[in-house]
C-alpha cells in the first residue's frame, strides 16, 4: 500500500459508524469501544456463515463504503494481525486501496509476477493482471469472508501482497519503506491464516 495510515491527514475521530460503538453499552470507555470492535469483527466473520441470503457478501464487501474507511480504522486499526479485527484492518484497506489506484496496482503486480509465481498462484489473479481483474480479485476475496473459508482469504491477500512488494522493489527507484510495508502485510496475513487453520482467529 502506498500510503501508510498513521500519516494520512487527520479525520474526526468518530465517524457516523464510529458513533455506533461509542454508544455501544455504556459510551465512550475505550474498553467498551474495543469490545465492540471486536465482537462486531466476531459476528462478521463467524456469525454470517451458513446464511442463505446471497446479499450477505456484498454488504460485508460494501461496509468500508457504507460506513466510511475511517470507521473501520478507529475501531479496528489499533487491534493486532493475528486478531479478527486486525485482519479485516488490513483487508479492507488492501480493498480500498485497490480501488482507489489500480491503476499504480497492476503496474506494480505485473513487475513482481515472475519473482513470486507461489504467491500469484494463491492470490488467483486473471492473467494480464488490468486494473479491472486486479479490483475483481480483491472483491472476491473480501466478500470470501463470508462465503469461503477464512483462512483462504487471508492466504490469498497476502499472496497479492507478496507479488506486489516483490514488483515494487523491481520497478525503477523503489521505495524501501512501500516495499517493506507491503512485504509486512504479507507476512502478518499469511501468518494470521496459519492460526486460522490451527486454532481459529478471536
Amino acid at each position: 500500500m502506498s500510503e501508510n495510515p498513521r500519516h494520512r491527514p487527520h479525520h474526526r475521530p468518530l465517524t457516523r459508524g464510529g458513533e455506533f460503538f461509542a454508544d455501544f453499552e455504556g459510551g465512550q470507555d475505550p474498553a467498551l469501544v474495543t469490545e465492540a470492535a471486536d465482537r462486531a469483527a466476531q459476528v462478521l466473520v463467524r456469525g454470517a456463515r451458513g446464511t442463505d441470503d446471497p446479499e450477505v457478501a456484498d454488504r460485508v464487501l460494501h461496509l468500508a463504503e457504507s460506513e466510511g474507511i475511517e470507521t473501520i480504522a478507529e475501531v479496528w486499526s489499533g487491534a493486532t494481525a493475528d486478531s479478527l479485527a486486525g485482519c479485516l484492518w488490513r483487508l479492507f484497506l488492501l480493498r480500498s486501496w485497490v480501488h482507489a489506484d489500480p491503476v499504480t496496482v497492476a503496474r506494480e503486480y505485473e513487475a513482481g509476477l515472475t519473482l513470486a509465481p507461489v504467491a500469484r498462484v494463491v492470490a488467483g489473479v486473471a492473467d494480464p493482471p488490468g486494473p479491472a481483474e486486479l479490483r475483481t480479485m480483491v472483491d472476491e476475496v473480501l466478500r470470501g469472508i463470508v462465503a469461503s473459508d477464512f483462512a483462504d482469504v487471508l492466504f490469498r491477500a497476502a499472496g497479492f501482497a507478496r507479488v506486489v512488494a516483490a514488483g515494487r522493489a523491481a520497478l525503477p527507484e523503489p521505495a524501501p519503506e512501500h516495499v517493506q510495508r507491503m512485504l509486512l502485510l504479507s507476512e502478518q496475513l499469511e501468518a494470521a491464516g496459519h492460526t486460522e487453520l490451527v486454532h481459529s482467529l478471536s
